[in-house]
């Protein structure tokens, strides 16, 4: 009994969002949105200073820690990545279009 309330109050830790044009996601999270583009809105990690932020290895910019912000407008499946912060990649995957 003891476990099967542990394992059903671990399954709240999963983080899985999901949107129709627009996603935000948070380190470790995995996202997904039903159309594409899809605007993928970054929860920064908590802290002080600005992170360097890339999609798929290529720089989307520069932004503050602590703050939710807008990486853009993406048509292909995005492995999101704060570089220097010690936290894990966010993924958000995309329909593919021909």
């Amino acid at each position: 009994m003891f476990l099967a309330a542990l394992a059903a109050g671990c399954t709240g830790l999963e983080r899985n969002p999901s949107g129709a044009i627009t996603v935000t996601v948070k380190p470790g999270d995995t996202g997904q949105c039903a159309i594409a583009p899809c605007r993928i809105l970054l929860e920064m990690p908590p802290g002080d200073g600005e992170y360097r932020v890339t999609g798929n290895q290529i720089t989307l910019g520069t932004y503050p820690a602590g703050r939710t912000i807008n990486l853009g407008n993406f048509y292909e499946p995005q492995a999101i990545e704060i570089v220097g912060a010690d936290v894990p990649r966010a993924f958000v995957y995309l329909p593919i279009t021909p």
